[in-house]
């Protein structure tokens, strides 16, 4: 029995074809979506739907045998329910007619809502938390950007103050040396010029001598 088969199979049961069809794709769809977001399907008397995680291993190849690594997985599960392998068994006898041959629910068990609203509920829950967890990721990165970047900038600045502190330093230094040499070249000047003044007057002093010797030599 494949899909449509199964569609007309209950339509008498469901008020036409198009409403057994739109029931068999809601009832198929509930389920891969509570399996895939990691729920369990569980149905009275028929059966479970889960998903299973399959580790990394090593297979072989049936056509060539060679020994192949196989990537970590996961798989669905169906699982049979009691009901459903003793009449499979049989060990009990499949009711006539139209008689359900699955167990129904316990009374009450329904009342909390359908399964359906409840994965949606769940597959909603963890979206939201997802979606919180990466807009905090990504308001994380930012900070650490934005500390990165006054970080980097009082750093820029410290240097450039260090430089500046240094460049005064320096002319002011040099300011000193120029003022020392000026203030040293300016004590010496007037000693070369009194130095000087004074030559002239020993050249005097030596010619009157040479004048006295003349003159003593003529008497």
């Amino acid at each position: 029995m494949n899909k449509a088969q199964l569609v007309e199979a209950i339509a008498d049961k469901v008020g036409g074809r198009q409403q057994a069809a739109d029931a068999v794709d809601a009832v198929l769809d509930a389920i891969v979506r509570a399996v895939v977001a990691g729920d369990r399907v569980s149905v009275t008397g028929f059966g479970s739907f889960e998903k299973v995680d399959r580790p990394a291993r090593y297979a072989r190849n049936p056509q060539t045998g060679e020994r192949v690594r196989v990537k970590k997985t996961s798989v669905p599960r169906f699982r049979a329910g009691q009901g459903f392998k003793d009449l499979v068994s049989g060990s009990k006898k499949l009711p006539k007619g139209g008689e359900v041959a699955v167990k129904k629910a316990p009374k009450g068990s329904l009342s909390g809502g359908t399964t359906t609203r409840s994965t949606v509920k769940k597959a909603a829950a963890k979206k939201a938390t997802t979606a919180k967890k990466t807009v905090a990721k990504k308001t994380t990165a930012v900070k650490k950007t934005a500390a990165a970047k006054k970080t980097a900038a009082a750093k820029k600045a410290t240097t450039a103050k260090k430089a500046t502190a240094t460049a005064k330093k320096t002319t002011a230094k040099k300011a000193t040396a120029t003022a020392k040499k000026t203030a040293t070249a300016k004590k010496t000047a007037p000693a070369k010029k009194a130095v000087a003044k004074k030559a002239p007057a020993k050249k005097t002093t030596a010619r009157k001598t040479t004048a006295k010797k003349t003159t003593a030599r003529k008497k």
